[in-house]
């Protein structure tokens, strides 16, 4: 349980830092969205087969409809996480990607069947309400249409990239294989959209969000997705904004306010309930 519960921290952690680097290589280092998705995934394709290579094991197999599906779903996750940035403020993006994700896990669970204890309910509802608090937009502009509906797109990838995830024997194995083969279809939509001029501090950014705390980060992920219900693979990623949002006022000195601290601890609290009913 302590093991389980200090994976998915530090696995949750790494995924908050790609929201952190994403925002300092796009809004701060000024880097064509675009071109940090296609760098980000090449980087993390890099260093996950650099580690397959190492290993004695045989190397995955490539052309399996398993593998496409999961290489398709992380496409249409960075695509659409790297397109809704360009018009959708960092919270309201972090609470439709991370709603919508909560919204697709708990509907799979429950088309297959799965028992969904009560605590667990009532610690997804603490959660979502906490993530409310913290992210709930400001202001009364209308939310652009085009960013809202690229993050619900990549809520929904990435939630099915979870699901696919799960019964994986080879966690190291099949997240390499699903960067490699998404590589082109990133490219191809770089391809289609242009590229900006060369950024070396944004092409940088890029290349630690993919070779570490996404490569990395989602290989350690594949591996901690069979000892997790549905359920709380979902809700657990609740925390996801609620770190970045921590990391945001630690190294970019963004403001620290009641509403954070509140909602920080609605969403954690209702993390640490979901896991405590697998007792």
């Amino acid at each position: 349980m302590v093991r389980t519960f200090a994976l998915v921290a530090l696995t949750m952690t790494a995924f908050a830092a790609n929201s952190v680097l994403n925002r300092i290589g796009v809004a701060l280092q000024g880097m064509d969205p675009m071109d940090f998705a296609t760098i980000r995934t090449a980087a993390g394709a890099a260093m996950l087969w650099a580690l397959v290579a190492m290993r004695q094991a045989r190397r995955p197999p490539l052309l399996r409809a398993k593998r496409l599906f999961g290489a398709l779903a992380l496409a249409v996750y960075m695509i659409g996480f790297s397109w809704a940035y360009i018009s959708l403020d960092a919270g309201l993006g972090a609470l439709i990607l991370f709603g919508v994700l909560q919204v697709v896990i708990f509907g799979w669970a429950v088309i297959e069947g799965s028992t969904i204890p009560p605590l667990r309910w009532a610690g997804a509802g603490i959660a979502l309400i906490g993530l409310g608090v913290l992210l709930w937009p400001s202001g009364t502009a209308a939310d652009p249409a085009a960013g809202s509906l690229a993050m619900a797109a990549a809520g929904i990838a990435w939630a099915a990239y979870t699901l696919l995830g799960r019964a994986e024997a080879d966690p190291l194995g099949a997240t390499a294989g699903n960067f490699l083969i998404c590589l082109p279809i990133v490219a191809c939509a770089l391809f289609f959209s242009g590229t900006g001029p060369f950024n070396p501090a944004g092409t940088l950014t890029a290349v630690i969000a993919g070779a570490i705390t996404s490569g990395l980060g989602y290989a350690l992920w594949y591996r901690t997705l069979p000892a997790l219900p549905t359920t709380v693979a979902g809700i657990a990623q609740l925390g996801v904004p609620v770190i970045a949002v921590a990391a945001g006022v630690l190294f970019l000195a963004e403001p620290l306010t009641m509403r954070l601290l509140v909602a920080g601890a609605l969403v954690l609290g209702g993390i640490t309930l979901s896991l405590l009913t697998r007792r």
